[in-house]
């Protein structure tokens, strides 16, 4: 009799004698058997996790996000009471629900509070840990992925985008009607300067009428569309003028999962938002009843306006629950984050010492640069001679505003609210914001990116990174 001990504490006895073989191989059966049903149960989330464009998913985010660890008092210190001052006087004037906003000063968090009241109806607060809708900021998010795939070495700046030597070079979008749509590179798409005006209307924001157009099924998807926008004439050549173009941004999207092979969302969280310790930024939902756990509602105080809705029922519903489709808004305009979860993101796109950046010097300084990107930047709305940077996003019940000081000093502020100013109200955030840290003599030796001390319970139950796990 010979015993063999495995290291899974399994003893297997193999007998001698006249039914060895018979026996050798009903134990390698067992042992099969026990490994497929092993790798099933360990891997089986991971494995049978599909996105809608047949990619596998990697998003099984178990971590709790710091945001959500985060409340108002940690930020109580002196100099503090002008601001808090600032931002109440400045949400009662405009007639603002709730607000969140986030300063880091030399790569740390010193500065993370929620003002008014995240959802009317329930008269929840806002806390830190609230999501909102960043609009347009998410740009920014986008370019800096494509920024990543090229220092990857994946892609580049000028590589053709549509034709035969395109990346998007699949048959549906070859019946293109414009030879010069075989001009637009990647960088064309990044600095808004592809061809397309913003005058002649925006295909992302239209996919009721771009399905009837195309007969099919509302809402038009984002290849219904792009074949759709491909059918008509460009508006000017290609890298010779400067119109703002979300569909620019949700092409890049698509050439982010063709060059990476993981769907948009996953590549941007595994090799961007991971690393750094971000786990609640997210593409966000079109109806209320989607939304995340720990997001606010989003209001109007300039009447509401109502559409009918993206998914062609005819229902007539509130712009900002159900007008716009913010899946397929995603790249340039869908996620949801926090307050302090987007200045953790911008830390490592600011150029400053401290925090690791994820993308080399060289390729941060060239995406705020006119001289290199473009008059359109890669990702950032404006920079000055001073060294601020910004990047801006509206939508139709909430804004977004981050900057980034030459002086070591980032500040995001977000509102679920729109007012009559609509995207306007920026420059008054502007003002009041650049008002009120001037006058801050000394910030705190803190970094609320990494609490020590004991912290409250989340808001609600933490969302999964990924709603379909």
């Amino acid at each position: 009799m010979l015993t063999i001990r495995i290291q899974t504490h399994f003893t297997i006895t193999l007998l001698y004698g006249r039914n060895r073989n018979v026996q050798i191989l009903k134990v390698v059966k067992k042992i099969l058997i026990f490994i497929t049903l092993f790798v099933l149960l360990f891997f089986g989330e991971i494995a049978m996790t599909f996105s809608d464009k047949g990619y596998p998913s990697l998003l099984n985010d178990e971590e709790v996000p710091f945001s959500l660890l985060l409340d108002n008092h940690y930020s109580d210190f002196e100099g503090t009471e002008n601001i808090d001052n600032e931002i109440n006087a400045f949400i009662k004037r405009w007639k603002i629900e709730g607000a969140s906003l986030a300063v880091t000063k030399d790569e740390q968090l010193v500065y993370a509070k929620g003002f008014g009241i995240a959802n009317k109806e329930t008269g929840e607060e806002v806390k830190p840990g609230h999501l909102f809708r960043i609009a347009s900021v998410s740009k920014l998010i986008t370019a800096v992925a494509v920024m990543k795939l090229y220092e990857d070495g994946k892609l580049d700046l000028d590589d053709p985008v549509f034709g035969e030597n395109g990346i998007l070079n699949d048959s549906i979008f070859m019946n293109y009607l414009d030879p010069r749509v075989e001009e637009i590179k990647v960088r064309h798409l990044l600095n808004h300067t592809a061809g397309w005006s913003r005058y002649a209307g925006d295909p992302i924001f239209n996919p009721l009428y771009i399905a009837r157009k195309m007969n099919v099924p509302a809402p038009a998807s984002f290849n219904q569309i792009l074949e759709y926008t491909l059918q008509r004439k460009l508006n000017f050549q290609p890298g010779t003028r400067y119109s703002y173009s979300n569909m620019g941004y949700a092409i890049l999207g698509e050439i982010i999962e063709r060059k990476s092979g993981m769907p948009y969302q996953d590549y941007v969280v595994m090799n961007l938002l991971k690393p750094l310790g971000i786990h609640d930024m997210h593409i966000g939902k079109s109806y209320y009843h989607e939304k995340y756990p720990n997001e606010v509602r989003y209001h109007s105080n300039a009447g509401v306006n109502t559409t009918r809705s993206m998914d062609g029922s005819g229902e007539q519903v509130p712009v900002y629950y159900g007008g716009n489709n913010i899946e397929l808004l995603g790249p340039a305009g869908g996620w949801v984050a926090s307050a302090p979860e987007l200045a953790r993101f911008m830390t490592a796109i600011d150029g400053f010492g401290g925090q690791p950046d994820i993308l080399a010097p060289e390729t941060i300084a060239s995406m705020s640069d006119p001289n290199v990107a473009g008059t359109g930047l890669f990702g950032w709305r404006g920079s000055d001679r001073y060294g601020t940077w910004w990047r801006t996003g509206y939508l139709s019940g909430s804004s977004a505003l981050i900057v980034r000081q030459s002086d070591g000093i980032n500040w995001v502020v977000m509102t679920n609210t729109s007012t009559y100013k609509e995207s306007r109200i920026h420059r008054y955030v502007s003002a009041m914001m650049f008002g009120s840290i001037n006058r801050v003599q000394e910030w705190p030796q803190i970094d609320l990116f990494f609490l020590e001390e004991d912290s409250p319970g989340p808001i609600a139950d933490i969302p999964a990174t990924n709603p379909k796990l």
